[in-house]
């Protein structure tokens, strides 16, 4: 089943904001006009693709990051992204090619606790390069690699992206905890 060009837009504004929303608020990140935005959440309701946890807020569903191609994350899929790796497929830190930092992160906290101390200029080079996102994706992650390829496309000051990094992996780690436990 597919959905039009705007249902789709709504529900990637929904899954980027990370959180239950209002409708002004998708809309205005969506650039839409609120009464065109409210007639879609309503119909993605319907269809099971956006719930209302709270009178007036919405949120993507599972359904819905399915729709939008994010295959549902189940308690072994969870375990598998957030296992300690061996040494050679830990991500390695580097300041540019051939000249690395001797830093690794074994597991996705482990790359969550050290993308705050590693240096700016290593963050740099790696978000250039999509690495980040390629680690992520080979883990089996694709909706966090996805999240790393938009804030990329920002263009945001250095300390800014390490911090949107460190909290989209954080929040993303408390996530994947939370199936893991279920």
């Amino acid at each position: 089943m597919s959905i039009s060009p705007v249902k789709r837009l709504i529900l990637e504004t929904m899954w980027a904001l990370e959180k239950p929303t209002r409708a002004t608020e998708v809309a205005k990140k969506a650039g839409l006009g609120f009464p065109s935005v409210m007639m879609h959440i309503i119909g993605l309701s319907r269809m099971g693709y956006v719930a209302s946890p709270e009178k007036g807020y919405y949120a993507i569903t599972e359904k819905g990051k399915g729709i939008l191609g994010f295959p549902e994350i189940d308690r072994e899929t969870a375990n598998r992204i957030l296992a300690y790796l061996p040494m050679e497929k830990a991500f390695h830190f580097y300041v540019d090619v051939g000249k690395p930092l001797n830093i690794h992160a074994a597991s996705l906290q482990d790359f969550c606790d050290k993308i705050m101390k590693v240096d700016l200029n290593s963050v740099e080079f790696h978000v250039n390069r999509g690495d980040f996102e390629a680690w992520f994706m080979g883990l089996g992650d694709m909706e966090l690699a996805r999240k790393i390829m938009l804030v990329k496309e920002q263009k945001m000051p250095l300390e800014e992206l390490r911090k949107k990094l460190y909290e989209i992996v954080k929040n993303r780690c408390e996530e994947l905890a939370k199936i893991r436990k279920q």
